[in-house]
């Protein structure tokens, strides 16, 4: 039997928006599919399509999964993020090379140290 990682599923409250968000920084398109669920669509090779999932309830404790990213431009890369609407954000990380950051809706995130 073989796997393909061909999804990951975010919860949101509000996925049109939260969709847009991450659209906005991840630079790449999305769409609202046909269950009106909001699909970034990653280019050839950068990972699984994000499906933005709508659930009534706001998210409530840390996240039992994160996404980290590594950029070229760390600081820079914060910056911009901080400018479109993530916040820096303390679960107990302490002085690390990584910057925690979370989205609109709280889901926490890592910026990692460029390579």
């Amino acid at each position: 039997m073989t796997l393909r990682f061909s999804e990951i599923c975010i919860d949101a409250r509000d996925p049109e928006a939260l969709g847009a968000w991450w659209s906005r920084v991840l630079d790449w398109p999305h769409h609202t599919d046909a269950d009106g669920d909001v699909v970034l669509t990653p280019p050839p090779g950068a990972g699984p399509i994000w499906l933005f999932l709508a659930v009534p309830e706001d998210k409530s404790v840390k996240n039992r999964l994160h996404l980290d990213f590594t950029p070229e431009d760390q600081d820079a890369e914060v910056e911009r993020l901080l400018e479109l609407g993530a916040r820096h954000v303390d679960i107990g990380q302490g002085e690390q090379s990584w910057v925690v950051l979370a989205d609109p809706e709280g889901n926490e995130f890592c910026i990692l140290a460029a390579e």
